[in-house]
């Protein structure tokens, strides 16, 4: 019996000591970070922070939050620390953007900041923001355009600058529209402004005009944020396109009407040609005909019907038209294509 015994004491010795030293380094790991909970009024089991390491959540992060949250008032728990966590966001971040709406007095709760953080926003630039409003340029220079170009009613191009003073809406930030919706919206309201101008003068006397009816159509709806002011930094005067509009149109019913001269031109020369070609047509069945009045004289030789002073006779008439004809001929200008005048 003593020798089972020995060996079965030797057991238990081994297992407490294997127990002592798992227990003194879960005690060495977790000792610092559950004292600087406890006295900070953060109070943190050592189950509860074993339970993080297993589902490998960094306990660090989770105390310092929650260090954070009690010592703003703010009734955070360390269960919704750790959700927040494994859905992958930002703890600390959200932390710090509940003590900064705290502090401003803007109301803000863990479940809507942390649903704006999961919805890939900065929730504590937002806080931020609706503190300290921001100014945003329309257009935006970064993108290659400096001026919003629109022409008055008087055909004068006007090229304005403007600055826009925005405040993050928290109501809207998840599911708004961003600052290039706002940008596109207050460019499209000045060109709207612009065009609806009699004269660009009005426009140079009074720049406020473009930010008060800017203001009035409520650019802001559907967006992430609120709009406080539209100031119009700068309007230039651009180019006159009417002018430039009207000098075109001109130049193209110019040519069109020497399109359709030339197509008139086109259909005469066609038509004078067509006019040549059936006199010579002409010309050729009265060459055809005269050369039947030899046969037919011929003919009448052969049967007795044409006598030899009556072809004599015919002769002569034929020889004095044709000299009276010369006669009268005498000093017309002739024509290019045969000895006939014109």
């Amino acid at each position: 019996m003593e020798g089972i015994t020995v060996p079965f004491a030797k057991v238990v010795l081994g297992i407490l000591v294997v127990a002592a030293l798992i227990i003194g380094a879960i005690l060495a790991r977790f000792i610092g970070i559950w004292i600087k909970a406890a006295f900070s009024g953060a109070r943190v089991t050592f189950f509860s922070l074993i339970g993080m390491t297993l589902r490998k959540v960094p306990p660090s992060v989770i105390v310092d939050s929650r260090i954070m949250a009690v010592k703003a008032g703010l009734p955070i728990t360390v269960n919704d620390l750790e959700t927040h966590y494994l859905a992958r966001g930002n703890v600390i971040n959200v932390v710090r953007a509940l003590i900064a709406a705290n502090k401003a007095g803007i109301e803000l709760t863990f479940k809507k900041a942390a649903a704006i953080d999961l919805a890939g926003r900065d929730v504590l630039d937002a806080v931020k923001m609706s503190v300290n409003p921001r100014v945003i340029d329309a257009p935006d220079p970064t993108k290659g355009k400096d001026t919003v170009d629109a022409v008055a009613m008087d055909g004068i191009q006007l090229r304005a600058k403007a600055r826009v003073t925005v405040k993050t809406n928290l109501d809207r930030l998840v599911g708004g529209a961003t600052e290039e919706t706002i940008i596109a919206r207050v460019g499209e309201g000045i060109v709207s402004t612009i065009g609806s101008s009699e004269s660009y003068k009005l426009v140079l006397e009074n720049p406020d005009r473009i930010s008060k009816k800017v203001l009035e159509k409520g650019l802001d709806a559907g967006t992430a944020f609120e709009i406080l002011s539209i100031d119009i930094a700068d309007v230039d005067v651009g180019e006159n396109i009417g002018a430039q509009l009207q000098a075109k149109q001109a130049e193209t019913d110019k040519l069109v009407g020497q399109a359709r001269a030339e197509a008139r031109r086109a259909t005469a020369v066609a038509r004078e040609q067509e006019m040549k070609a059936l006199v010579q047509e002409m010309r050729a069945r009265v060459v055809e005909a005269e050369a039947e009045v030899p046969r037919a004289i011929s003919q009448a030789f052969r049967e007795g019907k044409l006598g030899l002073m009556d072809y004599y006779k015919f002769q002569n008439i034929q020889a004095d038209t044709q000299m009276r004809g010369s006669i009268a001929d005498m000093g017309k200008p002739r024509s290019p294509e045969g000895e006939k005048p014109l």
